[in-house]
């Protein structure tokens, strides 16, 4: 099948999944298709729109990269802020610390996860939110911790880590695929008398599904558990509202979805669980004020900025709130559904080539993440062929033994890259 033709199937798949007519053409096809997706007058207007943004990164057009889940490009907006303010302050040689501008990055943050700035705490990865999380909550030799076998290493690296220094003890479920209530049954199967906490990922690295956060945290709540959701592969991709899910604590990366400078991050902490998860590492800024040796006198600052404890880039995290605004600006509704087109387009594709699709079909449950595997070629070799003969930068995935390929669609990406990659994946078929 030609271009034309795996960009038709795909097109008409999506126009089905929101209830247009499929057309003939691909090209009205997509017009239809990516009018639905709202904030344009026709499809050709939308395409003209979102290859408006597309203008605002200066990534590479000399090969395809689908690889945001493990690191998302940054548009020039943010660039320059960071450019502009490191230049400002080396002149100077000033931190260029200032509540006014802290206030204002952590309400953007405040607006894309759902919260008041002050339950937001700045980190430089969700790995490190992670471990302030996991080594601050107060946990004794026997206690559990329900994970899945779908998980970043980072949410598994520093559970077991505790588990060797603590004796805690780790169960785990493998997410399936049959059912958002399965999931949440098989957590649940999992819960016993020692069970103290449940970490889970929002949207799984290893295949892109979207699990019943709020569901789940309805159950963590009936059986009192503390509730973490590594949330790296979710904000930025999609609407967040940590409130409304219910957890206690939130890690998400700055520099993937959120496109924002590499070695920033965000951690929610809900406000009432601020003194549940002692901060390991303090400095000036998790103070409340005055300390004072001679009497011990000494406070932890009464938001979530307790867990910053020195010095950070000022430069990388303003570009974070531009890189916030940017999305914020384009409606993460909108982001939502032109990434899940994309992502139909890929899926639909490759269900034509005969290809093993490992992430999920539901509408509730998948994301701009696309996880397959071909009997034809390995999976390392599959990634080296698409990156030799279709300059396509893609990540393998291992975690939960899958071993298979993923690829990860934004805003930056087009259907007629979709394409290439569906070429390439049938090239690799008959390599």
């Amino acid at each position: 099948m030609h271009r034309r033709g795996f960009m038709k199937k795909g097109l008409q798949a999506w126009s089905q999944y929101l209830g247009v007519s499929a057309l003939a053409s691909s090209t009205e096809a997509g017009a239809q298709i990516l009018a639905s997706t709202g904030g344009g007058t026709s499809g050709e207007s939308e395409e003209t729109f979102w290859a408006g943004v597309r203008d605002q990164f200066p990534l590479t057009r000399e090969r395809i990269y689908v690889n945001n889940g493990g690191l998302g490009p940054s548009p020039r907006v943010s660039i320059q802020a960071v450019h502009n303010r490191m230049d400002e302050l080396e002149e100077i040689s000033e931190t260029g610390h200032s509540a006014k501008l802290w206030s204002s990055v952590k309400e953007k943050a405040g607006n894309i996860l759902g919260c008041r700035p002050e339950e937001v705490a700045y980190t430089r990865n969700t790995t490190e939110g992670v471990n302030i999380v996991c080594n601050g909550l107060p946990l004794k030799p026997g206690d559990e911790v329900i994970t899945s076998t779908h998980e970043h290493v980072g949410n598994t690296v520093s559970w077991l880590a505790r588990q060797k220094r603590d004796g805690i003890a780790i169960k785990v479920f493998e997410p399936s695929m049959a059912s958002a209530q399965e999931n949440i049954d098989r957590i649940e199967r999992l819960i016993g008398s020692r069970t103290r906490v449940l970490s889970i990922s929002h949207v799984t690295t290893a295949t892109g599904q979207v699990l019943p956060v709020k569901e789940i945290g309805r159950l963590s709540a009936r059986h009192d558990l503390w509730y973490f959701i590594d949330g790296a592969q979710s904000a930025g991709m999609m609407p967040v509202d940590v409130t409304d899910i219910g957890c206690h604590a939130y890690a998400t990366s700055g520099h993937k979805w959120l496109l924002g400078p590499k070695g920033t991050g965000l951690l929610y902490v809900r406000e009432s669980a601020l003194d549940s998860i002692d901060a390991k590492f303090v400095g000036a800024y998790s103070t409340a004020g005055h300390t004072d040796m001679a009497t011990g006198e000494f406070g932890f600052n009464p938001t979530a900025q307790r867990y910053e404890y020195g010095t950070v880039s000022i430069p990388l995290f303003l570009g974070l709130g531009e890189a916030m605004g940017f999305l914020l600006d384009l409606d993460l509704e909108r982001v939502k559904r032109r990434n899940h087109a994309l992502a139909i387009a890929l899926m639909t594709g490759l269900d034509e080539l005969g290809a093993e699709v490992l992430s999920p079909r539901e509408p509730g449950e998948h994301s701009s993440i696309v996880t397959f595997r071909i009997k034809e070629m390995p999976k390392d070799e599959l990634q080296h062929f698409l990156g030799k003969h279709y300059r396509i930068r893609s990540r393998g995935i291992y975690e939960g033994g899958l071993e298979a390929l993923r690829i990860s669609l934004h805003i930056y990406n087009s259907f007629e890259e979709v394409s290439t990659i569906l070429e390439g994946v049938k090239a690799a078929q008959t390599a």
